[in-house]
């Protein structure tokens, strides 16, 4: 059985079994709560540059499959687990974890200490790591490469992890497909609606494009100029990977279309990006909110929640300017989970209503996007 290590910057190592692909890579160390889900983690751009530790003890039972996946390819930077299945029993698998994660390239590791490793990102914050599965390699010297990791602070991933060419996106979600019934009328005539693709995932298009609308994903590098140009009937900003204060140029683009009036959804880091454009600040969260069982409160009329959840910076609710108001709280720690413009049809989450993975509480949000998109086009 071929070995394998993880190391943390604080000079912490663990010892294993290499479960994925032959090599040494780098990345910030996280931490995933959810039970299930496994597939939509390993392929959402919002971890780039992430090495991912999934808590729950078993992962890779129901196997992978193409219809789950959140975007082309697996984008985490390495993948941690207590134990990977490598006999899966599902109908709808394809192929093993082990399987898909050594095709992709992804280097992995179980049969380590998953709450260890959890604890400590806790206790200290989330930290630089390096994983490797090659034994000529001291513990010293992986230890030494996890240290020398540069920071998620200050980095632009964003641009990187969305799409280089513009493209139409034309798959609709199926809403049987979710525990609750989507039910709100859909826009006719398939107005136009902008997505800056930051790192999109595939269902939050599927589930835009199964409102009415018709969808153009454009890279996050698009002026405000040529996305007016297209006269959309709302813009779409998504979630994606990094520093949101580091993303070059979008926050210009953001405020020319803030001005503009149009209606503007932002999910995520799409939220942090339009809070920024808006005037308020961000920072990082001490470890980060991963997992798909949430609570969040809906502060217009109190109803808490249940939301998927994958950032690691929050907005400043202290920050918001004037015209702009908090609408979502975090009830695990009091962190700003949504605002909206007072005046203008604007608003972001920084969670996932999309349940790809996840509950489907949060749906109503698209309702709303499409229901600002109604009253834009009749006035």
């Amino acid at each position: 059985m071929a070995q394998a290590r993880l190391a943390l910057a604080d000079g912490s190592i663990f010892h294993g079994r290499s479960v994925g692909a032959v090599g040494t890579v780098t990345g910030e160390a996280v931490f995933n709560t959810g039970m299930a889900g496994y597939e939509e983690v390993l392929s959402d751009p919002s971890y780039s540059g992430q090495i991912v530790t999934m808590t729950y003890p078993e992962v890779g039972n129901y196997g992978m499959n193409a219809a789950d996946m959140e975007s082309d390819n697996a984008k985490v930077a390495g993948f941690v687990m207590r134990q990977c299945c490598d006999n899966p029993s599902n109908f709808r698998s394809d192929e093993s974890l082990s399987a898909f994660l050594t095709r992709t390239g992804v280097v992995a590791i179980d049969g380590i200490d998953t709450r260890a490793i959890t604890r400590r990102l806790r206790v200290d914050g989330a930290m630089n790591s390096a994983l490797t599965s090659d034994d000529t390699i001291s513990d010293e010297d992986l230890i030494a490469t996890a240290q020398n990791v540069v920071s998620m602070e200050g980095q632009d991933l964003a641009t990187a992890a969305g799409t280089v060419d513009a493209y139409d996106w034309n798959e609709a979600a199926d809403p049987t497909a979710f525990n609750i019934p989507i039910t709100w009328d859909l826009l006719e005539g398939e107005p136009l609606v902008v997505c800056i693709d930051l790192g999109i995932k595939y269902n939050i298009l599927r589930l835009l494009r199964a409102c009415g609308m018709r969808l153009r994903v454009v890279p996050a590098s698009t002026s405000a100029e040529d996305i007016l140009a297209m006269k959309p009937a709302g813009v779409f900003l998504s979630n994606g990977p990094g520093d949101p204060a580091a993303v070059q140029g979008i926050q210009e683009t953001v405020q020319a279309l803030v001005e503009a009036s149009l209606p503007i959804f932002g999910i995520c880091l799409g939220h942090q990006i339009l809070s920024l454009a808006l005037g308020a600040t961000t920072y990082k969260l001490k470890f980060g909110h991963r997992g798909v069982n949430h609570p969040i409160k809906r502060l217009s009329d109190g109803v808490v929640e249940i939301a998927s959840h994958n950032h690691g910076f929050a907005v400043d609710p202290k920050s918001l300017p004037a015209g702009v108001e908090m609408t979502h709280l975090n009830l695990n720690d009091q962190t700003c989970a949504g605002i909206a413009c007072v005046d203008k049809p604007i608003f972001s989450v920084q969670y996932h209503p999309e349940a790809g993975p996840g509950p489907a509480d949060p749906l109503y949000l698209f309702e709303q996007f499409t229901e600002n998109i109604r009253t834009y086009i009749k006035s």
